[in-house]
């Protein structure tokens, strides 16, 4: 059964970095250059006063439906939560649960801010929707 412990508890800086994490992790995946997608790796989730960095794969698997979360995607994860933490947008908790399993920073795609309408954002999961 998964739970909120094998999540990445994260802290904000301030509360209002929220929506700029959600923004930031928007334009942050894995790209399919030929259509100029980025499909979205992770979400910033608020769940009983905590936050959490979590990949999408890893809802699916709290909403209890199947996944095929693999390594991969939790070492993208977290270097990925690594990312936000060198760019001041938030702290890890526990910064050793992810050190050890990150993947290369040429596993994922960043678009900047400035180049976003250029691509076509794609989201595999929508928090707050009931499927």
């Amino acid at each position: 059964m998964f739970n909120l412990n094998q999540l990445v508890e994260v802290s904000l800086k301030n509360p209002e970095d929220f929506l700029k994490i959600k923004e930031t992790l928007s334009r942050i995946g894995l790209a399919s250059k030929k259509e100029n997608t980025l499909y979205q790796s992770c979400h910033i989730l608020h769940k009983q006063g905590k936050y959490y960095i979590v990949h999408f794969k890893e809802l699916f698997l709290l909403d209890g439906k199947d996944s095929t979360l693999a390594e991969g995607d939790i070492a993208r994860r977290n270097r990925i939560v690594t990312l936000l933490e060198e760019w001041e947008l938030l702290d890890i908790v526990n910064p050793d649960k992810i050190e050890d399993l990150q993947s290369p920073l040429n596993q994922i795609k960043i678009i900047p801010f400035k180049e976003k309408d250029k691509w076509n954002l794609v989201t595999k999961y929508t928090i707050g929707n009931k499927y």
